[in-house]
């Protein structure tokens, strides 16, 4: 089986394992690296289960077989072995600049002029740690949620000297593996997804604060409500389709939109006693012993869904 190419993933976490998982899912030779290399043996056992097991339940991405992606996917003992001959390096290790920075002046060192450097960072914009490097113009962010092989979006962020050839690479990557990327016009602090999450976060933190709704009350809301519109729609269009377009939504609501947002007040900070108080009801929910559990049941269940989305999608298609 020929391969498509070489990808170096940086980083055996969660995320890099289900980006790992996603390139081999269409061909691509998967290259992990990790400074710890026997992270990357626990990484290579668990996607082996994890693709072994979607097979077995018909939810496995791609046309190969789960020993024919597994087989794409190799240790790399050092970073230069990573990096030389990638088309693409998606980097996932921890959140912390300073650490990105250096990895990225590593990988600098033997990355050619044409190979993406790709940060799955969640909130560094790329120009916070790209700016001294020699390959800058080929650096971008490529946001996945997680679990990104059940979640299939992808913010895709230029930083405000790359190449605009990095942009349509990479987006034009992440559809080739089946994820769904946006493209952000300029870097802005969060990005897109967090922004949106951030500003639901904070008002959830603000009712539970206030005595409005319990931990409980306010999640189901989410899920049995909002939660099942956005799974297709998103909250725009969500508008457009509540009324007779959006010129009409905005004159029916828009006032009354804006003067219960100015109720809002400050954004609450996550943390002291009401922190506590939240982690206690949560955890009736959703107990710390049985997160990995718990995590599995999610994960069961965005596979279901993203299944469903994609079938109905090709009975649109076909329409």
């Amino acid at each position: 089986m020929a391969s498509k190419g070489k990808v170096g993933i940086v980083g055996s976490g969660f995320i890099g394992r289900g980006w790992a998982m996603l390139f081999a899912s269409v061909g691509y030779e998967v290259k992990l690296f990790d400074v710890e290399s026997s992270k990357i043996d626990d990484a290579l056992a668990d996607i082996k289960l994890q693709l072994n097991k979607l097979e077995e339940t018909g939810y496995l991405r791609g046309n190969l077989s789960a020993a024919e992606q597994f087989n794409l996917i190799s240790k790399c003992e050092t970073l230069k072995e990573c990096v030389e001959g990638s088309i693409h390096i998606q980097e996932c290790v921890f959140e912390n600049v300073d650490l990105k920075k250096k990895v990225f002046k590593d990988m600098d060192a033997f990355a050619s002029d044409d190979v993406v450097l790709c940060s799955s960072t969640s909130c560094f914009p790329a120009s916070s740690f790209s700016e001294d490097l020699v390959h800058k113009s080929q650096v971008i962010v490529g946001h996945p949620v997680n679990p990104p092989y059940y979640i299939p979006l992808v913010e895709v962020v230029p930083a405000p000297w790359t190449d605009p050839e990095v942009v349509t690479r990479t987006k034009n990557l992440m559809t080739d593996i089946g994820q769904k990327p946006v493209v952000l016009n300029k870097e802005v602090p969060g990005f897109a997804l967090n922004r949106v999450q951030y500003a639901l976060l904070n008002e959830c933190w603000r009712m539970y604060r206030d005595g409005i709704m319990s931990v409980e009350d306010i999640d189901t809301a989410m899920h049995e409500g909002l939660g099942l519109r956005y799974a297709f729609l998103g909250p725009l269009e969500t508008c457009h389709l509540n009324a007779d377009g959006m010129l009409d939504y905005c004159n029916r609501y828009g006032q009354g939109i804006h003067k219960v947002s100015e109720t809002f007040g400050p954004n609450p900070r996550m943390e002291g006693e009401l922190a506590e108080k939240v982690h206690e009801e949560i955890c009736k929910i959703s107990p710390l012993e049985k997160l990995a559990e718990r995590r599995q049941w999610r994960d069961a269940r965005l596979t279901a869904l993203a299944h469903m989305k994609r079938l109905l999608t090709d009975q649109d298609k076909a329409q």
